[in-house]
């Protein structure tokens, strides 16, 4: 009797363990190489776990939103800009703690939920050599601008996008008060800003702050200390639905989340683009090394 009631107490046990975690966690991703590693890196992370996971990378950024709203994909990591401005068109001007919060509020009336944000905030960047901006003191684009201001002629790299756009280039320079002057801006395809700066054919270069050539090209990302740029803070999103079946899963993705930053997601991105290393090795380097996979 004792052995038949231990065998009852284990199948209830492990049927309530069934009901509290989803069949499946399906994981979305964009694609680009930030997005491919990073929903790799999620998959990897969470079979680890003990999920059941499906990743469906690749997606684009509107169809994998839909996607999730539709209940096609369960979780995927998001920028906190995108759903501010593309998906819920809000173009106040918001402080990044503001953007997250808004679009947390305004997300969860759709069933999703915004969970820790990263450090990493894939957003528009001023950049420059290294040893170049530490030779003028440059930290910041205040910096930068004292020093165009003080009579030093500068060259700056920019796509045609960035040079004509109503938050682009134009407003820049009158938010942190200085011209670089239109003989000392090259226009060019945004692929080739940062090779450009790298070759000191440039001073200054536009580039995405986590883009992987910047730890590999050896320069640095100027400190938007105004805030002009949106806040483009990386972030896991996970439908509630999901979150109600997976109790642990908001720690545990928050665990991870909290991992990142903009110096780690740039030297990740170089492992893959400037590297040649396969996504999937990237990714769970980065799980082995901090004890998660």
């Amino acid at each position: 009797m004792k052995t038949l009631m231990t065998l009852l107490t284990g199948a209830v046990l492990a049927s309530t363990l069934t009901t509290a975690q989803a069949d499946e966690i399906v994981v979305g991703g964009k694609g680009f190489t930030e997005q491919l590693i990073l929903s790799n890196m999620t998959a990897q992370y969470l079979e680890g776990l003990g999920y059941d996971v499906e990743k469906r990378a690749g997606m684009g950024s509107a169809i994998l939103r839909q996607a999730q709203i539709n209940g096609q994909v369960d979780l995927y990591w998001e920028y906190t800009g995108t759903s501010l401005i593309t998906y819920n068109n809000i173009t106040e001007k918001l402080s990044p703690e503001e953007t997250y919060q808004r679009v947390k509020t305004l997300d969860a009336e759709k069933g999703l939920v915004w969970l820790e944000p990263s450090d990493a905030n894939n957003t528009y960047a001023l950049t420059m050599r290294a040893d170049d901006a530490k030779a003028r003191d440059i930290e910041t684009i205040s910096d930068l601008a004292e020093t165009i201001n003080g009579g030093e002629a500068l060259t700056f790299a920019s796509n045609a996008e960035f040079y004509a756009r109503d938050d682009g280039l134009r407003p820049l320079q009158e938010t942190y008060g200085f011209q670089f002057g239109r003989a000392n801006i090259k226009r060019m395809d945004f692929g080739l800003t940062l090779p450009a700066l790298r070759d000191k054919e440039v001073d200054v270069s536009i580039a995405y702050s986590t883009d992987g050539r910047i730890p590999a090209f050896d320069l640095v990302t100027l400190e938007d200390n105004k805030q002009f740029f949106p806040a483009y803070a990386l972030t896991p999103v996970v439908r509630k639905d999901t979150l109600e079946a997976n109790p642990k899963l908001d720690e545990q993705m928050n665990k991870l989340s909290a991992l990142l930053n903009d110096d780690v997601m740039a030297a990740l991105n170089a492992k893959v683009d400037v590297d040649k290393k396969a996504i999937d090795k990237v990714a769970a380097n980065f799980l082995k090394k901090h004890d998660l996979l």
